[in-house]
């Protein structure tokens, strides 16, 4: 797991541990992994021209140490100063060094080998201020490789928030420990390849964690396994008017590793998922009839079920059992008018995205898409259930842990069908056992990676190739092998 503090955190941890070091030795860890990297980025360091965009705060100071470093070895080394003070040490150490400070007028950013941003720090918030959000633009601009310096300025640390101009960073180096805005977005989007620099912090628990592949392990059948070891899930989707989603549900938990897959609807929906999928068993649903499609082990409710009576019904019907549940799409739209459906024992796990979440908590869709970690902590604390935020990062939230972040994410999951398919891969797993948070968490990564798959990627970058959501139901197979 990729473990990422809030900044309060990481301040103290740095507090602490410069009161056990010579003065300026944390920084000179900073500033050596910083240099490292840009010696890597560069073809060569002698003659290459470096642009240091330096800041009032301890990132310019880096910056300046780090380009120090890079002067000493030959490099070509501009420093512009955009802020209202500076890193004295670290400017007298590059001008030793034979580095020059320029003018933000003068500055030869266009031109650079190589920009490194140090205009501000992990305490930095708001959109950037001039001259700071001309350099910005300038550096996007470059022609040369842009290397932020913990953080791309512009970009909120603590949640990822962007307020106009950020610094779009090629590579961006953090110090101690991840910062949960390099992981979420749109702060995530602004820093590329985030390269970690050890200095020594001693942290505590952490606000976000990011899975790697080896950490998602979905359950693996052994010899001693049958159908109801490997798990049984029953699926209440689709209507006579969106059978779509029942069958993209129920793919999803056919391929997602489900010992038997229920299915129950209204007969046109049983007819169509029962042509495409054999090896579920399906049930019609009689309006007014008690719930009984036989022995299951966790549900999956809502996908195309529809918000009336009938809908509503069964979705009070699955609440009421003591099995785990996951309610998605319309499920959501019944419990926005009926949250007392949640207040049950069982595992529940909901899977909005930011419109569904913002009639679940009452925030508008637009507040909740610019401050999504928040929104997704509130959520799991009013709501007491597992929630997945769907969206450019995929978020996983239980009340008193760390957020889930999910890397995997493409944007070509924006089409029609995938949130379905991420029900039923995700109740699948349910129902072989995992918990709550880890099958909405694998969930989540495997969804991700059969899209990138389907799209032609290598499973860690996606191509441009567009998808379907039925393309995501087949290459899940391939994504369970990927891991």
């Amino acid at each position: 797991m990729r473990v990422g503090h809030g900044v309060g955190k990481v301040r103290a941890a740095e507090r602490e541990l410069m009161g056990r070091l010579p003065e300026g030795a944390l920084m000179q860890r900073a500033a050596a992994g910083l240099a490292a990297v840009c010696v890597r980025l560069l073809p060569g360091v002698y003659g290459a021209d470096v642009v240091l965009l330096v800041g009032s705060g301890d990132n310019g100071g880096d910056a300046l140490y780090a380009g120090a470093r890079l002067a000493r070895r030959g490099a070509r080394v501009t420093a512009v100063l955009a802020g209202s003070k500076v890193h004295e040490a670290g400017l007298r150490a590059l001008r030793g060094a034979g580095g020059r400070v320029a003018s933000v007028e003068e500055a030869p950013i266009e031109a650079a080998d190589l920009v490194v941003d140090g205009l501000t720090g992990i305490g930095g918030s708001g959109g950037l201020r001039e001259p700071h959000a001309t350099l910005a633009q300038r550096a996007a601009e470059a022609r040369g490789v842009v290397v932020a310096c913990d953080v791309p300025s512009g970009v909120d640390a603590g949640t990822g928030c962007v307020e106009g101009v950020a610094v779009r960073a090629d590579v961006t180096v953090t110090f101690g420990t991840y910062k949960p805005g390099l992981l979420i977005d749109p702060g995530a989007a602004r820093c590329g390849v985030v390269e970690l620099v050890d200095i020594g912090l001693d942290l505590p628990e952490p606000d976000v964690v990011a899975p790697w592949a080896e950490d998602v392990r979905p359950p693996e059948p052994g010899p001693e396994s049958d159908k109801y070891r490997r798990g049984v899930v029953g699926i209440l989707a689709g209507s006579d008017e969106f059978t779509g989603a029942a069958v993209l549900s129920t793919g999803g938990a056919v391929h997602g590793g489900a010992g038997m897959v229920r299915f129950a609807s209204v007969p046109h929906a049983v007819e169509v998922v029962r042509h495409r999928w054999p090896e579920v068993v399906t049930a019609e649903i009689e309006p007014g009839e008690p719930l009984d499609i036989g022995r299951v082990q966790a549900w999956v409710v809502g996908p195309g079920l529809g918000t009336g009576a009938d809908g509503e019904a069964l979705v009070e019907a699955v609440l009421r059992t003591d099995l785990p549940a996951l309610v998605d799409a319309d499920g959501l739209t019944v419990l926005a008018r009926r949250k007392e459906l949640l207040r049950r024992e069982a595992p529940t796990v909901l899977t909005p995205h930011a419109g569904e979440l913002s009639r679940l908590i009452g925030v508008e869709r637009d507040v909740i898409e610019a401050r999504r970690l928040e929104h997704v902590l509130r959520a799991a604390a009013e709501l007491q259930a597992t929630v997945l935020l769907k969206g450019s990062t995929t978020l996983v939230a239980e009340e008193g842990r760390p957020v889930r972040v999910n890397p995997t994410g493409t944007p070509r999951l924006a089409t029609a069908g995938t949130g379905d398919v991420l029900s039923g891969l995700t109740g699948a797993l349910l129902a072989g056992g995992m918990t709550a948070m880890d099958a909405a968490t694998a969930g989540a990564y495997i969804h991700g990676l059969a899209a990138r798959l389907a799209s032609g990627g290598a499973g860690d970058e996606p191509s441009d190739a567009p998808i379907s959501a039925f393309d995501v139901v087949t290459a899940l197979p391939a994504a369970f092998r990927a891991l």
